[in-house]
């Protein structure tokens, strides 16, 4: 028993440092985003599970005291921070997703009542008839599992419920991998739970499964931290070179490839009147009105920052019709959020783009004839201002 205590207790300590690394990375990171926060509070709740899971081998194994005390306090513990990894899991889905209202006080008590009414219903349980949950030889019984599993996996549900739906509603394919990301985690932490309590209970695969996902997703943040913006989380520069570096990208059979230069119109007075935080508030303002844009298209594309108050859009449309209605849309969504948000201004952009004339152009050179194009656009807009307030 000493040896299979070991054994057990080694994995998920081996869990917890992985995790507590993975922690430590990030707080001394200087990309503190929402959801990066949430995910981080997920690996503490890990960290914390695993530390007592070894606990609960120890009793289990009789290399610590064995009595009704220990054995309830170590089963009602892992119970609380399983239910706990499975609700910061959920705060960092409604993080990732965007959900309105995710932080408002309701919305945190929506989301912990589960958890407290199965807390609250355990310890009554407890109370009134100890031997529903713990047996004469000091073991778990089936009631006990069911409320071990209950309440998280109606967590667990919820989120592979929503994230399915998302996936299959959502044309944009960054987007339907994202969800497909987020719901692959329940699906797998729901199959090792269940393996280790059915067919292995010896044997931490809960540990396992959670670990290898936990680390699948801490690389793609970090590969998200190295292909995105941390301002406005579009990609950023280098993922733009990575992107035109592979020539399947630009050239799309029976489909046009255009390049196009995007400039926030007098962005300078923004800065100098309101402050560069507000600046930096307007650049998400516009980062937001093209992903609504192109969300609502099935035009494939790229989008980024390209540095500043630039951004750049690669599309490749049928027609050159589907390029202009796109960019008449994001004008719209960043004159309606500017009203939507008050702001004391009212963003325009300049806009200039060009067509990739076959495999003897170049990227370089089509941007370079959009941003030729940009400049003149901005020239018409100052010019059609100053006429309309003269």
């Amino acid at each position: 028993m000493s040896e299979y205590f070991i054994y057990y207790a080694s994995i998920n300590l081996v869990g917890a440092v992985i995790f507590g690394i993975m922690l430590a990375n990030d707080y001394i990171g200087l990309d503190r985003q929402e959801k990066q926060l949430k995910y981080d509070h997920a690996l503490i709740a890990f960290i914390l599970y695993f530390l007592s899971d070894a606990i609960w081998a120890g009793v289990d194994a009789g290399v610590f005291p064995v009595n009704q005390f220990t054995v309830i306090t170590t089963t009602f513990l892992n119970f609380v921070i399983m239910t706990l990894i499975i609700y910061t899991w959920l705060c960092y889905v409604l993080a990732v997703e965007q959900i309105p209202n995710r932080n408002s006080m309701t919305m945190r008590i929506i989301l912990a009542l589960p958890l407290i009414l199965s807390m609250v219903g355990l310890i009554l349980t407890y109370l009134i008839s100890p031997r529903l949950l713990i047996d004469e030889n000091l073991k778990n019984t089936a009631a006990f599992d069911a409320f071990l599993v209950a309440v998280p996996y109606i967590y667990l549900i919820a989120i592979i419920v929503y994230t399915i739906k998302k996936a299959r509603s959502e044309e944009n394919i960054i987007e339907k991998k994202k969800h497909i990301y987020i719901g692959l985690f329940p699906i797998m932490t729901v199959i090792g739970g269940l393996l280790q309590m059915i067919l292995m209970p010896a044997l931490p695969i809960f540990c396992f499964s959670s670990t290898i996902l936990m680390v699948i997703f801490y690389i793609k943040s970090i590969d998200t931290q190295i292909s995105k913006d941390p301002l406005t989380n579009l990609n950023n520069r280098g993922q733009l070179a990575r992107y035109v570096s592979q020539k399947s990208n630009l050239m799309i059979e029976g489909r046009a490839t255009y390049v196009v230069m995007i400039d926030v119109n007098d962005f300078k007075n923004v800065n100098d009147t309101y402050g560069h935080a507000e600046g930096d508030s307007a650049l998400v303002i516009i980062a937001k009105a093209l992903l609504k844009a192109v969300k609502s298209r099935t035009i494939p594309l790229f989008l980024g920052r390209y540095g500043g108050d630039e951004f750049v859009l690669i599309a490749h449309p049928v027609k050159e019709e589907e390029l202009t209605e796109l960019l008449d849309h994001v004008r719209d969504n960043i004159c309606s959020m500017c009203k939507s948000e008050n702001k004391p201004y009212l963003l325009t952009i300049g806009i200039g783009y060009d067509e990739m004339l076959g495999e003897e152009d170049t990227f370089q050179k089509c941007m370079q004839r959009a941003d030729d194009k940009l400049y003149i656009n901005k020239e018409y807009i100052k010019a059609k201002q100053k006429k309309s307030t003269a």
